[in-house]
């Protein structure tokens, strides 16, 4: 009985406790780096902190305050329908149909001659928008719960990454942030009629850039009939770089007139 209790087995079972606890611990680190390093693979931001409570509080705050005309909205639904078209799926497999569901629950249409799109002058756009009560892609209930987010998950995960989502340069172009603006755009722009505007930076060499989401999405998209009148802003102080008459207007006019749409442009607003 007192044998068991000797130094040399005390020492004995203290070296075991020793390495048991230690591979434990290491393996645990392990698991750990391994899970992280899965997680944090992309060059992008991780999914914005809170995602699912923001979109609710924003399309609440939305269809009650800033809009109540879309207070029949379901903002519960709309939420889970968000989450469920890019929760648990690869993050670089993003599909138009995956937000068929979400974007039936709130099509991003506005009343006719109310649209301003942009590019590369969102500030811009929104301030002009605003002073004449038009509307840009972002004052729509899915832009304007979207705007500024990021967010992504994992095969076989119900969480979000916050760690890292594909950057649409680096990693992939058919990430679900890029799809969905893409998706919306292309809606956005199908509803268009009337006479509606786009603001372009005329202060940049190329004030169309036809690899923009305006320039291969939405004005592709415009549907015949429909009257575009683009406002070409310019930096104060700065030269112009580009104008109504420059190449990429006319690039832009090219495309316009190879669907029906009439098209005039309005040099140096400011």
């Amino acid at each position: 009985m007192a044998d068991c209790c000797t130094p040399r087995k005390k020492l004995c079972w203290c070296v075991l406790l020793f390495f048991l606890v230690a591979g434990i611990t290491g393996g645990a680190i392990g698991i750990y780096k391994w899970h992280y390093s899965g997680l944090n693979r992309w060059h992008g931001a991780g999914s914005t902190a809170d995602f699912q409570k923001i979109i609710q509080e924003r399309c609440d705050t939305y269809t009650q305050t800033i809009r109540p005309g879309s207070r029949s909205r379901n903002c519960q639904a709309i939420r889970q329908a968000f989450m469920s078209a890019f929760i648990s799926k690869d993050p670089c497999k993003a599909t138009k149909e995956d937000y068929n569901s979400l974007i039936n629950l709130a099509p991003p249409t506005v009343p006719c001659g109310q649209q301003v799109f942009w590019s590369k002058t969102k500030e811009l756009a929104h301030e002009y928008a605003k002073r004449r009560r038009l509307m840009t892609l972002e004052d729509t209930l899915l832009g304007y719960l979207a705007d500024g987010l990021s967010w992504c998950g994992e095969p076989g995960s119900s969480d979000l990454n916050i760690w890292s989502c594909p950057d649409w340069r680096k990693d992939c172009r058919t990430n679900y942030v890029s799809v969905f603006w893409e998706v919306l755009s292309e809606r956005f722009a199908e509803s268009a009629c009337n006479t509606v505007r786009v603001v372009l930076n005329g202060s940049l060499e190329n004030a169309f850039d036809s690899m923009s989401i305006f320039g291969r999405v939405e004005a592709p998209n415009l549907r015949p009939q429909v009257e575009l009148e683009a406002w070409l802003v310019h930096d104060t102080g700065k030269p112009p770089s580009d104008s109504c008459s420059g190449s990429s207007i006319r690039k832009l006019k090219s495309i316009l007139d190879g669907r029906n749409v009439k098209f005039r442009c309005m040099d140096n607003l400011r």
